[in-house]
């Protein structure tokens, strides 16, 4: 082996290192894995599926009703839809979401078989939600730890947009 040998090796291997770099840097600051745990997002998410989130999509555009999102609360991470945003007044009755008295319709459960509590902003100690404040509840509205139990979320703990599950395979899709 000789030096030429040598130098082509290094120039190599410095190129998988820099991919390698690359995609490690995409994942800490772009993007991350998140692995569904527990029934709160049932029927659309099982436990075990696994999704990609997009954590840059939030520092340049804006949170949108519906958008599955993964926060921190209590050190852990956690995936819920937003269904209330800023400015809003949120009232659940009779198992569908009122947003500033208007009926909602949630075209991802079927409101006829969800059977839960009543529930008003009020509840929370809030008549809108607070700019940079969101409501978050998850699909399984009968299983589900979310604002009702722990508030509003601040855009802060929002890590960013479920964007693709990729497990399992026979389901993967984008939101």
């Amino acid at each position: 082996m000789d030096f030429r040998d040598i130098v082509e090796f290094f120039k190599d291997a410095f190129k998988y290192i820099a991919v390698v770099i690359v995609v490690l840097l995409l994942f800490i600051f772009v993007m991350g894995l998140q692995q569904i745990v527990g029934p709160s997002m049932e029927p659309n998410l099982k436990e075990g599926d696994i999704l990609i989130v997009n954590k840059l999509l939030y520092h340049i555009g804006k949170i949108k009703r519906n958008d599955i999102v993964v926060i921190t609360e209590e050190e852990k991470y956690m995936v819920k839809r937003v269904v209330g945003l800023p400015g809003e007044h949120i009232e659940y009755k009779d198992n569908y979401v009122y947003v500033d008295g208007e009926k909602y319709r949630e075209t991802f459960i079927d409101t006829e078989k969800v059977k839960t509590e009543d529930f008003k902003l009020e509840d929370l100690g809030y008549d809108k939600i607070p700019e940079g404040m969101y409501l978050v509840l998850g699909d399984n509205r009968e299983n589900s730890k979310d604002s009702r139990d722990y508030g509003l979320v601040p855009k802060k703990q929002i890590v960013g947009k479920a964007w693709l599950r990729i497990w399992p395979f026979n389901k993967i899709r984008f939101f």
